[in-house]
């Protein structure tokens, strides 16, 4: 039977960003997989990280960026990223901030990120 989610959860991050999380282990237990609804300001960035699993960007407005080994991808508006497990990747976003959906496969966890320092902004 269909589950409607109502309201999903909002996990606290500094820096300004807001991620509200429909479908994950914070908000539903689920660890298959997990999807997120994320506004970032102007100038927010995170630390590198190496995640244990698959992450889907789709960009609804702004700009993503995605800092990886080979170089730097912009993703825009109506574009969407794919990352893999293993990869190194850090995400900033552009000068008009962004509001993006993330699906990670499996689940996203504070232990399966892989964040090389927690002292920025997450």
């Amino acid at each position: 039977m269909p589950e409607l989610l109502t309201t999903p959860v909002r996990i606290p991050v500094p820096g300004g960003k807001i991620i509200d999380e429909h479908v994950g282990v914070a908000s539903t237990g689920e660890r298959a997989v997990s999807v997120a609804h994320m506004k970032a300001p102007a100038g927010w960035d995170e630390p590198a990280q190496t995640p244990q699993f698959d992450e889907v960007t789709l960009v609804l407005a702004g700009q993503v960026r995605v800092e990886h080994d080979g170089g730097t991808l912009e993703v825009e508006a109506g574009q969407s990223v794919v990352t893999r497990a293993g990869e190194r990747v850090r995400y900033t976003v552009g000068p008009d901030g962004a509001e993006y959906v993330a699906v990670c496969l499996p689940a996203f966890t504070p232990e399966t990120v892989g964040r090389e320092d927690e002292g920025t902004n997450a």
